[in-house]
């Protein structure tokens, strides 16, 4: 899921950070520049790791920053196809879930990605029918086992309408729809499988 990609970057260092310690004006600015930005193959800057060198220091004619030749690392996240991951339910609509990891809430799962019997129930909320007629719903912040199908790196937007959700630089995905699946043993909400381990537990106790 994460993973360390090794940069060489021609940093222009602006003049309001050289009276700070070189090394951490050189990481501000990194930050500014790589964090939560997506990088295609590479995936989405968590943070930046370390810094392994600094070289230059020279400035331009014409300009008024000095240049620095900086050899970092960044920490990625990008999960693989086919991936397990769990993350919390942080709100639904008629399409599925929408699904955060604190750190990254660009996951959608959609309804037909689900768990065979999940509906939507006459709240809005989505629910599992049991074969015994039970409704196990899938409530905000429950815990979620849920499978990476790909990731997108959408196209920044020339105009964004007011009413238009957050630009998201990276998307877990399936063919064109953001998205992730819980169709599968061991996946959908943790507390169903729970349940279901605890059961086996007693009956094979007794």
């Amino acid at each position: 899921m994460f993973s360390l990609s090794l940069i060489e970057h021609n940093l222009p260092m602006p003049p309001h950070l050289l009276s700070r310690p070189l090394v951490d004006a050189i990481k501000a600015e990194l930050e500014r520049l790589f964090l939560d930005k997506a990088i295609p193959t590479l995936g989405l800057c968590v943070s930046v790791y370390d810094i392994r060198s600094i070289e230059g220091g020279s400035i331009h004619p014409g300009e008024g920053c000095s240049s620095y030749t900086v050899s970092f690392r960044l920490l990625m996240f990008k999960p693989f196809t086919g991936e397990i991951l769990v993350g919390r339910i942080s709100g639904y609509d008629e399409k599925g879930l929408q699904v955060s990891l604190d750190f990254f809430s660009d996951i959608c799962i959609p309804g037909h990605l689900m768990q065979y019997g999940t509906v939507r129930g006459p709240d809005g909320r989505w629910m599992m029918m049991t074969e015994d007629g039970d409704e196990l719903y899938l409530d905000l912040d429950d815990e979620i086992r849920f499978s990476v199908s790909s990731i997108k790196y959408p196209s920044i937007p020339v105009e964004q309408k007011e009413e238009d959700p957050p630009f998201a630089p990276m998307q877990i995905v399936v063919s064109f729809l953001p998205h992730g699946s819980i169709k599968g043993e061991g996946l959908g909400l943790l507390a169903w499988w729970a349940a279901d381990e605890g059961e086996g537990e007693e009956a094979a106790e007794q």
